[in-house]
């Protein structure tokens, strides 16, 4: 249905989560334009922005976003913001007597965000001209000005020493709603972290519940069409427990809305032990069975090589050179994807509500889908669709993003793809007349007709849904630049000699597959037959002392048995692992 906005409200849960939020919010910024020249885009902002207004009636454009981290997690970032600031009223200081003040030197920051902050400050107001600005926020105003500004000193941004936290990377404004604190546990330190599912579990409930519900209502009852919500969520730790009871809440208050849940991992965790590495599998494990469950569909994130305790290495893109131990690297990829991955239910024509794409995929009670990427999509510069699939007539070029490898014999219950960027790039071949067509391709007269051909010959009796939107991702400070000489400023390969290294990429076309197929099986196969090995009782008695109870624990690892099971294909052809046949 053309013409109508479909809100989303995004809840992000965790750490990491906000880590690749961060990004995520990031490139949505920079898509935005003000304009009233501009046409509009393809994608819709105004399902992820809502609009508002300060006290001193400047229109903001925020997030509908609640994100939820914990004590010690914000460094530089004030919890309720900077947009709505009313002013220090310091009339009700009526204390006489002798004052004692202890000042705290704030955190340093980083040369990005004291760039940013100067433009907040106004100092560049000699280089911009605001009279052809539409009057937003500063927020607002960022999107056109400060991307331009702040793209001429770019080789200031090589943030990769100077990340700690997500905040230190953030380039919008948001609402004083959005951030919310758990001050029971602390982001640093060993002492009081929310490590266990069990201790997240039992967070949602008093104030911090009357605390999320008030934020809930206060951006749900402003939608029109709530098309539902678009939940990110760490994995590995306590929030992986928090996540469960925030889903099956959204699940119990708006059934009917589509949930859809992302997974995420990093690839390490710093200062890990054999303990929490156990610790971090025992939470992915109950977070699947769970987050599952209470989602219209759950998909993991991550580049890990696996989520047990052994992985192989970490997931590798022809193109990209990042540092998979750097969490500032790894969420910026797994961002990327998820920028193609959302799309469908965020375009402003024949967009795909959030319920109906996981009626596709989440069948026949498959609620758990795999998502697959090429980051960024191997496309020269110049050439055409049919070109650049038949370069990869041997593999798909995808990579995985949820530690899930495909099987490569050809089955798959339900696939939906997405290729974003190819601006300016042919989708179909120009042949002259009578040329014989170097491909089957090549004879197609439509890019969908060419996408579709390509993926079915290697997923021939699959139903397949995909979706071809001209827009790339564009990258801004301080997107991290971690593409490889090849690729063009456009995110395209080159066909000629790399161009220095100082060449920044401000765009990039990405590839995404969300799949639904025997893969699956095996994979939560292998995850449930990785912690049944173990009495829990006896080698993390520490991990039950909060929750869950045993039985509990249980019932989880046979929801995930009987879920692996669901994935076997209906003619019993599905390669069992052995950890489901002892389950038998």
């Amino acid at each position: 249905m053309s013409g109508v906005c479909r809100e989303v409200v995004t809840l992000q849960l965790g750490h990491y989560s906000n880590f690749v939020g961060t990004h995520w919010w990031n490139l949505q910024d920079a898509s935005l334009s003000y304009d009233p020249e501009t046409p509009p885009g393809e994608i819709q902002s105004d399902v992820m922005f809502r609009e508002g207004q300060t006290l001193g009636g400047h229109v903001t454009y925020t997030p509908r976003l609640i994100a939820m981290d914990l004590k010690g997690s914000l460094q530089t970032l004030r919890q309720e913001g900077h947009l709505y600031d009313a002013g220090k009223d310091t009339s009700a200081v009526t204390w006489e007597g002798n004052l004692r003040m202890h000042k705290q030197s704030p955190p340093a920051k980083n040369s990005f965000l004291e760039e940013l902050d100067k433009f907040d400050k106004g100092e560049f107001l000699t280089e911009v001209d605001f009279s052809s600005q539409p009057q937003r926020s500063a927020s607002s105003v960022s999107v056109d000005t400060v991307n331009s500004h702040l793209a001429k000193v770019q080789k200031h941004y090589r943030l990769e020493g100077n990340v700690k936290v997500w905040s230190d990377f953030l380039r919008i404004h948001l609402h004083p709603r959005t951030i919310s604190v758990i001050h029971q546990y602390n982001h640093d330190g060993e002492a009081h972290r929310l490590e266990a599912f069990g201790q997240g579990e039992s967070l949602l409930q008093g104030a911090l519940l009357e605390n999320l519900e008030d934020r809930l209502h206060f951006f749900i009852e402003e939608c029109d069409y709530l098309q539902g919500f678009q939940v990110l969520c760490d994995m590995a730790d306590g929030f992986a427990g928090l996540g469960s009871k925030v889903t099956e809440m959204l699940q119990d208050s708006y059934g009917g809305r589509g949930i859809l849940t992302w997974g995420l991992a990093p690839v390490s965790h710093p200062d890990s032990t054999p303990v929490k590495d156990l610790y971090h599998l025992l939470n992915c494990t109950l977070a699947t069975a769970h987050l599952a469950n209470h989602s219209s569909f759950f998909c993991p994130l991550t580049l890990r090589g696996g989520l047990g305790r052994r992985p192989s290495s970490p997931t590798t893109f022809p193109h990209l050179n990042y540092d998979s131990s750097l969490w500032f690297h790894s969420s910026a990829v797994l961002a990327l994807a998820l920028d193609a991955l959302t799309v469908p239910y965020r375009l402003r024509n024949n967009s795909v509500p959030m319920w109906q794409m996981a009626e596709t995929l989440a069948v026949s009670g498959r609620k758990v889908v795999a998502a697959y990427g090429a980051v960024p999509f191997p496309m020269t510069h110049g050439s055409t669709l049919p070109n650049a699939l038949s370069a990869c007539s041997d593999a798909l070029p995808w990579k995985p993003l949820s530690a899930c490898s495909e099987l490569g014999d050809g089955r798959c219950y339900g696939q939906w793809t997405m290729l974003r960027g190819y601006e300016g790039q042919r989708l179909i071949s120009s042949l002259t007349p009578g040329t014989k067509p170097p491909t089957p391709l090549h004879s197609l007269y439509s890019g969908e007709d060419v996408l579709s051909s390509y993926i079915q010959s290697f997923y021939p009796s699959s139903p397949l849904a995909l979706q071809l939107v001209s827009t790339p991702s564009r990258l801004t400070p301080p997107f991290p630049q971690i593409f490889s000489p090849s690729i063009n400023p456009q995110g395209f390969l080159q066909n000629q000699p790399p161009l220095p290294s100082s060449s920044v990429v401000s765009s990039v076309p990405v590839m995404t597959s969300l799949q639904s197929g025997p893969a699956l099986g095996s994979w939560l196969s292998e995850l449930h037959g990785g912690v049944s090995a173990f009495d829990l009782r006896r080698v993390a008695p520490s991990f039950l002392s909060q929750g869950p109870e045993i039985a509990d624990y249980e019932e989880a690892l046979e929801q995930l048995r009987i879920m692996a099971r669901c994935y076997r294909d209906d003619g019993g052809g599905t390669t069992r692992s052995s950890s489901e046949e002892d389950d038998d």
